[in-house]
């Protein structure tokens, strides 16, 4: 049996995947079975921030393999504790709680807004705004603080307590906003949403807004985070600071990990046995997320990236078929002329790994690609959607 007939017999069909078995890959170039390689420049949906098999990062996963693989979260282990304070000490936050992915940091997030309020308010302040568009993860709860109407189907009861706002509208938040609301959850870039990047003064009225009511501003960075658009978190580039944020994907650097992190007056609202998770703060994961933080936050690497997004940009925009790029850093959101999903699957065919969100194509190239694969994968876009336009 190959690996495709196995993988439908035995594996929940839950992914539309591609007919492409991957089997190595470095830095941004990935080979399938029969040898076929393939400029990558969705980096596994951003988490191979990185690229295959960094060097750097194979040394120090391996070597706390070699060391203790595990340890319960009832004794301490250096690894997540330089972890945390790493991301304490950069981002200005008081104190973190690991998980597993993007949607266990969410989850976290949104257990520590509504206990904070019920701490200080009381049982019923507990709604959580979101934004039409948005993204959050897919467990019942984040399906539910997603802000798609395709999401909510099939899985009922869905956890209550969320609204959903559009997007760029201070005034629609501030309506929805009421006595009952104890924060307000957004993505500074929607990526799930089709690449949509918030209006930075929207943002910043935002933040006032809630500021003024103690309402929580929880930060979805699952996607946007380390580095991605060109600062370790995409609030920077809005020069707001959360009462949460949240952060995964490319910050393990190829290994499953999430992070809450929360503000001052948030640091002492989670107690033992309110949170937990087994696998959270994994020596293993915790080193090389150490590996992938040491890189992202050393000189000139962030200046790179925005160099290099700009460089995409230009490249992109000089392509007939291509309509718009929204990009911040390398996350990038390219409207074209056809349909996506049908050009994402011949880009594969042709050599390039690419995917698309709503009715975009999706670039979230790996943060050490070169502008000589930079060439080569607009190379191959361009003759891509020179072939679907001939059709």
């Amino acid at each position: 049996m190959t690996t495709k007939e196995k993988d439908l017999k035995y594996i929940m069909r839950t992914y539309g995947r591609y007919d492409v078995a991957l089997v190595r890959g470095k830095g941004a170039v990935a080979w399938d079975e029969d040898g076929k390689k393939y400029i990558d420049v969705s980096s596994g949906i951003g988490v191979n921030s990185l690229g295959y098999c960094d060097d750097g990062w194979i040394a120090a996963v391996t070597r706390q393999a070699s060391t203790v693989q595990h340890v319960s979260n009832y004794f301490y282990n250096e690894q997540p504790a330089n972890l945390a304070e790493k991301l304490c000490e950069y981002t200005g936050m008081a104190k973190v709680c690991f998980g597993n992915s993007g949607a266990e940091a969410n989850e976290c997030a949104i257990k520590v807004a509504r206990k904070y309020s019920f701490d200080k308010y009381g049982e019923g302040r507990s709604d959580i705004i979101t934004l039409c568009n948005s993204f959050h993860g897919r467990t019942v709860t984040t399906l539910s603080a997603t802000g798609q109407d395709v999401f909510h189907n099939y899985f009922f009861p869905f956890t209550e307590g969320f609204k959903y706002v559009e997007a760029d509208d201070i005034s629609a938040l501030k309506a929805a906003a009421d006595e009952k609301t104890c924060a307000v959850m957004l993505e500074l870039i929607q990526g799930e949403g089709g690449v949509n990047i918030l209006d930075r003064e929207y943002v910043r009225q935002l933040v006032d807004f809630c500021g003024e009511r103690d309402i929580l501003v929880i930060i979805d960075e699952v996607q946007t985070g380390a580095g991605r658009t060109g600062k370790l978190f995409a609030f920077e580039n809005y020069g707001v600071k959360p009462d949460l944020a949240t952060v995964a994907k490319g910050l393990g650097g190829g290994l499953p990990i999430g992070v809450c992190m929360c503000s001052e007056k948030l640091r002492d609202v989670m107690s033992p046995s309110t949170h937990g998770t087994t696998f959270g703060a994994n020596p293993v994961v915790c080193a090389g997320a150490n590996y992938v933080f040491d890189t992202l936050t050393a000189e000139g690497f962030l200046d790179g990236v925005n160099e290099k997004g700009a460089y995409l940009e230009k490249k992109l925009l000089a392509l007939e078929g291509v309509r718009s790029v929204r990009r911040m850093g390398l996350m990038v959101g390219i409207e074209i002329e056809g349909d996506a999903h049908d050009i994402a699957a011949k880009c594969v065919q042709n050599g390039l790994l690419i995917i698309t969100a709503k009715d975009v194509l999706r670039m979230l190239p790996p943060l050490v690609i070169t502008r000589e694969e930079i060439d080569e994968a607009v190379k191959i876009l361009d003759k891509t959607l020179k072939e679907t336009g001939e059709k």
